[in-house]
């Protein structure tokens, strides 16, 4: 399916200085059919804001039949554009990441909901995923009721509390609290040779889903960290891994937000038998 790519600069209340968040949106484009509405999904990017990378990450996904949004976390701090994948460009997005508040995280994630069910070429079934800080992102972005399925790479701080200023966020004080019980769908993708998610924090998240009756896939595999990026993964990059679980996840979408299944039921109770 043929895409297209453009941006949108929305305004935000907590930044002190009013800067915009740009949010780039990708969209499928069928030419003969130009009141097509499609499912929406956020990209949450890494600490490098909306890199190549990225970018052609969400661009598969739109090429699916999807709206895709993908918002520059670090509009407060400077502009839109990608971070360098170097030294340099790794200091400051951690520097980022716990300067910004996780309010504000949240108020980027419900601006970038907020503009995709505006669209009108979306139709409201929303989902989201991200890598790394996005994959973060992206489990916050299940709290938000709009949000029907989250595929998180990799999430990051996520077992440590430590996003955002003060590195004290509330995340899976919020998952105990009931907050993700009885929602949307969210799944779960680390490696096991990730260091940045050791096997401890990868048990304490898992176990903390399943306790609150989250509807969970949780899946480890052997990889390393930033094993879907396709640039300046110091050797860490797995194409054919990538390529099954960018699978697995469109599974996910097509069920959950590709199609409209009507109220669910409650699938608790033993079924009548007829005779």
């Amino acid at each position: 399916m043929l895409i297209t790519k453009t941006f949108h600069d929305i305004p935000t209340q907590l930044d002190p200085e009013g800067r915009a968040l740009r949010i780039f949106v990708i969209s499928p484009s069928i030419p003969r059919y130009p009141q097509a509405k499609f499912p929406g999904v956020v990209v949450f990017s890494e600490i490098y804001q909306v890199t190549g990378p990225v970018e052609r990450f969400a661009s598969q996904i739109a090429s699916q039949g999807f709206v895709v949004a993908c918002p520059s976390i670090y509009h407060e701090f400077e502009g839109p554009e990608a971070i360098p994948y170097d030294v340099e460009g790794t200091d400051r997005g951690n520097k980022y990441k716990i300067e910004k508040t996780v309010a504000a995280f949240d108020e980027d994630t419900k601006l970038t909901i907020d503009l995709l069910c505006s669209l009108p070429n979306c139709n409201g079934r929303i989902g989201a995923t991200g890598m790394c800080l996005g994959g973060h992102l992206a489990f916050r972005a299940a709290f938000d009721q709009r949000v029907l399925a989250s595929v998180c790479f990799f999430a990051t701080d996520v077992h440590s509390a430590t996003l955002g200023k003060g590195k004290s966020d509330d995340t899976l004080i919020r998952v105990r609290n009931g907050d993700l019980t009885g929602k949307g769908e969210l799944v779960l993708i680390f490696g096991k040779q990730d260091t940045h998610v050791p096997r401890a924090g990868r048990d304490l998240i898992r176990t903390t889903l399943e306790d609150a009756n989250v509807t969970l896939s949780f899946l480890e595999v052997q990889a390393q960290h930033a094993f879907i990026r396709d640039e300046s993964s110091k050797g860490r990059w797995d194409a054919a891994l990538t390529r099954s679980l960018f699978s697995f996840m469109m599974e996910v979408f097509d069920r959950t937000i590709g199609v409209d299944l009507g109220p669910p039921v409650d699938n608790t109770k033993p079924p009548e038998h007829v005779c």
